[in-house]
């Protein structure tokens, strides 16, 4: 169900770019924003940093796995987000990007309006994007049957039939879940399985799943939703409708990472590698959110690392005995 819901611009707060603050997150999704909140309920002088409030919470219409809420819409759950920010008085500085990030005797951080903020630790929330198959009619039914996320939104397609688009070890974790909630399953991949064989193998064995492989999906077709898809059959050369409920495209992810490249470790998909305090390779620097290295790319645990990497900004900034 969506909702017309109007979000209330956040004021921006007057920010003193003279000082240096304790703690700074940059990202407005849940990460950044409870981030920060942990952060100002700790007693450090707290910025939140960021262009959209909601971050990718924008891209999304409905929640249904969020602990308390239900099915929310995003927006709503936005809000809510929004009112508990405001309410607890956390600076927040909006409609800004980050141009560039320095580590001197603080962290700097060079702005798109010319100023620079310093901040003795810092948490970097800029989430990534699901990478995708850039055809017609995928922006159109986004969320229309259109999915990027088969743990947020495998439930809505309870004995349906859906397509899976990828061929790599998420894509075939994807069929195995899908397989346990939808009638049936079709995978759809442009070449040949590139997962764990043994994996392979448990979803040839499914009773309820189709495989298509050196197929090439063209365009999403519609009404209202999604009906199905067009593809080509790359040996044979012909076209044919595959008709379907949803479609979820899990052919990787791009984290926003560009920021930190030469800063922190990445791995080879370019995420931030974390350990358990979300402390990256650089001491006081922290990251949280769909940019690290955590293959579980969801809001709760985004919310949560955010809090961890504000706990551990506390504990560190005690242990040096700063004021």
């Amino acid at each position: 169900m969506m909702f017309n819901f109007q979000i209330e611009k956040p004021k921006t707060a007057l920010i003193d770019y003279q000082t240096t603050y304790d703690f700074i997150a940059l990202g407005l999704g849940p990460a950044g924003m409870n981030g920060a909140l942990y952060a100002k309920r700790k007693g450090l002088k707290t910025l939140l940093v960021g262009y959209d409030l909601g971050g990718q919470l924008n891209n999304t219409s409905d929640v249904d796995n969020y602990l308390g809420l239900g099915n929310v819409d995003a927006s709503v759950m936005i809000q809510k987000f929004k009112e508990h920010i405001t309410a607890l008085e956390v600076p927040m500085l909006t409609e800004v990007k980050v141009t560039s990030i320095q580590k001197n005797d603080v962290f700097e951080i060079s702005l798109d309006n010319g100023e620079i903020l310093k901040t003795k630790t810092l948490l970097y929330a800029f989430g990534g994007n699901p990478r995708k198959l850039g055809i017609p009619g995928e922006q159109a039914y986004a969320s229309k049957g259109v999915s990027y996320c088969v743990t947020c939104d495998a439930p809505f397609f309870k004995k349906k039939h859906v397509i899976v688009a990828g061929g790599g070890n998420s894509a075939l974790d994807a069929v195995i879940d899908l397989s346990r909630i939808a009638s049936k399953v079709t995978i759809v991949h442009r070449s040949q399985f590139k997962g764990d064989q043994t994996t392979v193998d448990q979803i040839k064995a499914l009773p309820n799943v189709d495989i298509h492989l050196e197929t090439q999906i063209l365009e999403v077709q519609g009404d209202i939703t999604m009906t199905g898809v067009r593809v080509l059959d790359k040996k044979t050369q012909t076209e044919s409708f595959i008709e379907a409920d949803g479609i979820f495209i899990e052919i990787g992810h791009i984290p926003n990472s560009s920021l930190l490249e030469g800063l922190v470790d990445l791995n080879d998909a370019k995420e931030i590698k974390v350990d358990r305090f979300q402390q990256t390779s650089v001491p006081g620097l922290y990251a949280a959110g769909d940019v690290t290295d955590n293959p579980n790319k969801q809001i709760i645990i985004a919310t949560s690392e955010g809090a961890v990497a504000a706990l551990s900004a506390t504990s560190f900034i005690n242990q040096k005995g700063d004021k």
